[in-house]
C-alpha cells in the first residue's frame, strides 16, 4: 500500500472517530508548517496502526486513554475520550480504566483523568 492510501485511509478513520470539524481544527492548528506531521499522524497512526485488525478500535482507545494520562497528555487524553465514545467504549469503561491508572501511575493522575473524562462525557449527554 502507498503513503498515499495510508493517507486517505487513516483520515477516514480519524474523521469517524472525531468528526470533521475536530480533524479539520487540528489539521489547521499548525498551518502548512504542520502538514508534513498531520500526514504522518494520518497515515502512519491512524491508516497504519490504528487500522490493523488484531485489536478493536474500543480496545485500542481504552490504550491509548491509559498511555495519554499516564504520560500527561491532557489535550491528547481529551480527545481520545471522544474518540473512544466514538469507537463505542461506554463510560463504565473509560472509568474503569482510570481506577487502574490510579493503582499503577498514582492518584494525581487518574484524579486529572477523571476530571478531564467528565468533562467530556458531560457534554456527550
Amino acid at each position: 500500500m502507498d503513503t498515499q492510501e495510508l493517507f486517505d485511509r487513516g483520515e477516514k478513520l480519524r474523521r469517524q472517530m472525531f468528526g470533521d470539524e475536530a480533524v479539520d481544527k487540528r489539521t489547521n492548528a499548525l498551518g502548512e508548517f504542520g502538514a508534513p506531521l498531520d500526514r504522518m499522524i494520518n497515515a502512519n497512526a491512524y491508516g497504519d496502526v490504528w487500522s490493523r485488525s488484531a485489536l478493536p478500535l474500543k480496545i485500542k482507545s481504552l490504550v491509548v486513554l491509559a498511555m495519554n494520562a499516564a504520560i500527561n497528555r491532557p489535550a491528547e487524553f481529551r480527545v481520545h475520550v471522544q474518540g473512544a465514545l466514538a469507537n463505542g467504549c461506554t463510560r463504565e469503561e473509560i472509568r474503569e480504566v482510570l481506577l487502574l491508572l490510579a493503582i499503577y501511575c498514582g492518584f494525581p493522575t487518574a484524579i486529572q483523568a477523571h476530571h478531564i473524562a467528565y468533562e467530556v462525557l458531560n457534554e456527550k449527554k
